[in-house]
């Protein structure tokens, strides 16, 4: 007994798990429904879209920061006491990392390293528009920090 069905049952399976895999490929491409959010370059957040003056860096979550940074930023938005001498002096950007302003614009924050005996190389920078930075490597990257 020959079945001449199976050839013409295979090719409509097969054009539906086609058309299954477009329609996962074509939704997944446009952000899943997210409007226009931008990449957050291995730093999920919630959905949201990073600011102006993040577009084209990595970013991070501020809840996503060591503890030590999260507290950091807290002693930041208090306007201190700071445990640091060097804390909220102006940061120069001579490694040209961040994007160019006028000196003074920005101002950076030690952020203590647990074992570290000195100020370790981690750091929050501030920028006169609220921009926020964090840097692990002592200014070599930085990641914008979304609050």
């Amino acid at each position: 007994m020959v079945i001449r069905s199976a050839p013409r049952a295979a090719a409509g399976v097969l054009a539906a798990l086609l058309a299954c895999v477009l329609l996962l490929v074509s939704g997944c491409s446009k952000g899943g429904g997210q409007g226009s959010a931008k990449p957050t370059h291995g730093a999920p957040s919630a959905g949201a879209t990073a600011p102006d003056w993040a577009r084209g860096m990595a970013t991070v979550p501020a809840g996503r920061l060591p503890v030590q940074a999260r507290e950091t930023l807290r002693l930041i938005d208090a306007h201190g006491p700071y445990p640091y001498p060097k804390d909220g002096t102006v940061f120069g950007n001579h490694e040209r990392q961040l994007p160019r302003q006028k000196r003074g614009y920005y101002h950076e924050y030690t952020v203590p390293t647990p074992g570290s005996k000195d100020r370790g190389a981690r750091r929050i920078v501030t920028g006169d528009s609220h921009e926020t930075y964090y840097t692990d490597d002592h200014y070599r990257t930085f990641k914008a920090v979304l609050r």
